[in-house]
Formats: structure tokens, sequence, C-alpha cells
């Protein structure tokens, strides 16, 4: 048999007596716990969006393979724009921890989808000299049709990055399918579906190198080499491209890691989440000012009870407990609420994306954790209230 020291309140009785309130005006008290419980979603979902989607960024980075480095040239101590030399993609190859090193050449051709197309409109397309194994390399695949081969890179032949495919208005390849590419028409083999760590291949129109040096007065040097490396090697191997690449001036040579950027941008990305964070906050903070309203106008509403409650030996202490409880606990409600909703918005979200469902405990455990302070701090005040009314002026005033 348990025992309570004497004018001290049993949990379980202290439950019982805090939830009175919250029973009896259940309409109030629902619309009380709904501001905190958006507050608490609010918070709960931009986190969890975040999470869930630097997961899923991150699992398409490494099943993309982070061992992508980009060779692209630089500018000249002249300040114009540097070439990197024929032999650059050969000589890159013989790097021992090279897997695969696959090229484009840019070319000062543009691409319409007829000649009738006025020449500024060129909706933002580069036309470039493309290796034949690049999609390997790049990781990306072909949507529709072909890519280019030994036979095709040699004729007036192009295959679509996939925004190009879009930006020209073409979805499906057919048979004689043509464009016009540098005052000329050139056949449409393929479309490329995106290539997310290099950007730049879906917005260009690819032609074969012999094609672009015959049809389109390429001069065959190369502007961008994607190198492939053994995983564990790359940091070694981006130090020796420039080098490697342009021997005589390695300064004009850049190398990036595309992958890395991707990685950043998942970063900028969780620190704009701090302005939705603040928006939940501030929604959590008028959550808490309803509560602080509900619990003024409820003692106000139950100055009766009070004063019968201690006529009958409650003391100020059973009093202040009892309406602070009853705080806590209609915040309580709405923060098990608001992280429920929040964790199934996430849930949904993620699920459409084709994303990893991640809520972080800090999202649910510190939504929970400020419903349960804003509970307490609105609470505060009118218990103390309550507990400073006198049994007979509680009493006379019903």
């Amino acid at each position: 048999m348990t025992t309570t020291a004497p004018g001290r309140l049993h949990p379980a009785d202290l439950a019982r007596t805090a939830s009175v309130g919250l029973r009896t005006r259940r309409m109030r008290a629902a619309l009380s716990a709904l501001g905190i419980a958006i507050g608490v979603a609010a918070m709960v979902a931009v986190m969890g969006l975040s999470a869930s989607s630097q997961a899923g960024l991150l699992a398409e980075i490494d099943e993309l393979g982070t061992n992508l480095l980009k060779v692209t040239a630089g500018q000249s101590l002249g300040g114009t724009d540097a070439k990197l030399p024929l032999d650059a993609p050969a000589m890159i190859a013989r790097i021992g921890p090279v897997e695969t090193v696959q090229s484009t050449g840019r070319t000062d051709a543009s691409a319409y989808r007829s000649p009738y197309i006025p020449t500024i409109n060129t909706n933002s397309l580069t036309v470039v000299a493309a290796s034949l194994d690049l999609p390997a390399a790049v990781r990306t695949t072909v949507a529709e049709g072909s890519y280019l081969n030994a036979a095709t890179a040699d004729q007036p032949v192009a295959v679509l990055g996939w925004d190009a495919a879009k930006r020209l208005g073409i979805s499906r390849i057919h048979q004689g399918m043509r464009i016009w590419v540098g005052g000329q028409w050139f056949y449409v083999a393929g479309i490329l579906n995106p290539a997310t760590l290099t950007p730049e291949i879906d917005a260009s129109v690819l032609v074969g190198y012999p094609a672009a040096t015959k049809y389109l007065d390429s001069d065959g040097h190369p502007s961008t080499i994607y190198v492939r490396s053994r995983p564990e090697q790359v940091t070694e191997v981006q130090k020796v491209l420039p080098a490697t690449a342009n021997p005589l001036n390695p300064g004009e040579v850049n190398v990036s890691q595309p992958s890395a950027a991707l990685v950043a941008r998942a970063a900028v990305q969780s620190a704009l989440n701090g302005l939705f964070l603040g928006l939940g906050a501030v929604a959590l903070l008028v959550g808490g000012i309803g509560v602080a309203n509900t619990m003024v106008i409820s003692v106000l509403e139950r100055r009766s009870e009070i004063g019968l409650r201690r006529a009958l030996g409650a003391t100020k202490g059973n009093i202040r407990l009892q309406f602070l409880a009853e705080a806590v606990l209609l915040a309580a409600l709405g923060g098990i609420a608001g992280v429920a909703l929040g964790t199934a918005a996430t849930a949904i979200y993620a699920q459409v994306k084709g994303w990893a469902t991640v809520v972080p405990p800090l999202a649910w455990g510190g939504g929970l954790g400020a419903a349960l302070a804003i509970g307490a701090i609105a609470g505060l005040l009118p218990a103390l209230r309550a507990a400073r009314m006198q049994p007979t002026e509680a009493l006379r005033t019903t």
C-alpha cells in the first residue's frame, strides 16, 4: 500500500484532476491543442523532409559514384580561353588508377528544330562533339533511340540531352527525324536520360568527333574530359590531372568533382530550412498563447471548483499544480498530434519522391519537448492566479 505525504497529490490523482477541464470543455481544448499541433507538425515536417531529401540525394550520389572527376580548360595567362591538348584524354588514360576517360568538345554551331526558327532563339543549347562511351562514364542511359556508334559518329547524326530534347519539343524518335544544326540537317538518333552529375550534357546536342570536324568546323580539341578513377584513389588522381592533361601549362586546367557540388547543394538546402523552422516556431508560439488564453478563461470559469477544493483542504500548491498540469497535458496532446501529422506528411512526400523516410530524433523529440515547455510557460501565470484565490472570495463570486 502506497502513501502520499499530506498536502501532496498522488500522480494518478493529479492526472485525473488535470484532465477534468479538458474533458468537460472538449471543443475549446481541441482548438487550443490545434495551434500547438500545427507548430510542432511544421517543425517535424521541415526537419523530416530535409533529412529525407538529403538521404535521397546522398543515396543517389552513392549510386552514381563519387569517383567522377571533370577536367575543363581554364584561362591562359593573357586572360583568353585556354584549350586542352588534342591528346589530353589519351594522356589521362595512362594514369594507373584511372578506369574510364571520355570527353566532349564544344563547337560554335547552334541547333534548331527547323531552319525557319529565328537564329536568336537558341534555347541555350550547345552543340558538342562527344566520345562514344560518354553515357557510361557519366552514368546515364538512352531514353529513346540509340547513342552514337563508330558508323554514325562520322555522319550528320545527333543525340539529344534530356533538356535539349524538351526545349526542341521532341519526346519521341521516329525514323527520318531531323534537326537543323550548324546550317544543315542532322538526323536524330536518340535522347539521353538526365545526367545528374553532369547537367551540362542535358542541355547539349551531341555529335561524333569526326562529324563535328567534317560538318561543323570543329578543331577536335576536347573542352571537357570526364574521368572515372578507383574510388579509393580519387584524391591522388585529382592532384596529378592538371599536369597530365596539359604538361606545358598545368595552370590552365581546372579539375572538379561533380559529386562534391551536389553534397554542397544539400548543405545549402539544410541551411535554408532554418527559415521554415522559424515559421514553425512562430506557429508554436501562437499555439502557446492560445493555451494561455484557454487556461485564464478556465480559471475564471472554475472559481467555484477552486473555492470548494480549498475549503475541503486543498493547498495552494495543489491548485497551482493542478492547473499547471492541465496546461502541460493540453500542450502534450497537441505536441503528440503534431508529431504524428509531421511524420505522416514526411512519409507521404518521401514516398512520392522515392526517398527513404527519415525523421530525426531531434525533430520529434525537440517538437514534443518544445510543446511541453510552451505549455508549462503558458500555464504558469493562470496556475499562480488560481492558487492565490481565497476560498471565501472564490465561493462568494460564484
